[in-house]
């Protein structure tokens, strides 16, 4: 692979594999597949959900309200989660068996109470950044490849920051793993084709 391309390996976390508190079906699944292609990088980032327990996306948080619920917050509608990747606890720990330690950047992302972060690059009112983007920038990326959980989600939301941001974006389906809400995958795989992200 280019030098001028990264792999971005979205949330692997306890709590979104098998047994962890929103756990994505087939979550632990994509983890052989990422730690082989790290091999193909010379930038590697990690992005790791952090929340604190007060979050404001945690239905736990909001008086009769059940999970999955969506209420509009000030930058948009927000889903109401089960409480996880809660910082300090296992749930928020990168899978064991995820090659952790091959990351040059780790991007914590979610870690403000009052709002929600799906993107590796900004919070999800758009505009407060994670600093992601000029990273990239000063190792000189102009491509990322994405892989990670999950697709409808983070990956989703990642992605399109990345084109909206100017990066050439390829998401590698067979290395996610979706959640699909509602139709959320079939929505999500749609905004990315529309804006222009490679599907593989």
């Amino acid at each position: 692979m280019s030098s001028s391309s990264a792999l971005i390996v979205i949330d692997v976390q306890n709590d979104f594999c098998e047994g962890g508190a929103l756990a994505v079906p087939g979550g632990s699944e994509i983890i052989a597949p990422v730690n082989a292609m790290m091999s193909d990088f010379d930038t590697i980032v990690l992005s790791q959900d952090w929340h604190p327990a007060n979050h404001q996306s945690f239905a736990s948080n909001h008086s009769g309200a059940s999970q999955y619920d969506v209420i509009q917050a000030s930058y948009g509608p927000q889903v109401l989660w089960p409480d996880h990747c809660i910082h300090g606890q296992k749930g928020a720990e990168f899978h064991h068996d995820l090659a952790a330690d091959r990351a040059h950047m780790i991007v914590r992302k979610g870690f403000r109470s009052h709002i929600d972060s799906y993107s590796a690059f900004f919070e999800n009112d758009q505009t407060t950044p994670t600093g992601l983007d000029g990273y990239l920038k000063t190792r000189n990326v102009t491509d990322v490849v994405l892989v990670g959980l999950a697709l409808d989600f983070c990956v989703q939301f990642t992605a399109l920051d990345a084109r909206r941001l100017g990066y050439g974006t390829t998401v590698i389906s067979t290395a996610c793993r979706a959640i699909d809400l509602n139709g959320s995958l079939g929505e999500a795989e749609k905004a990315m084709l529309d804006a222009k992200v490679v599907l593989k």
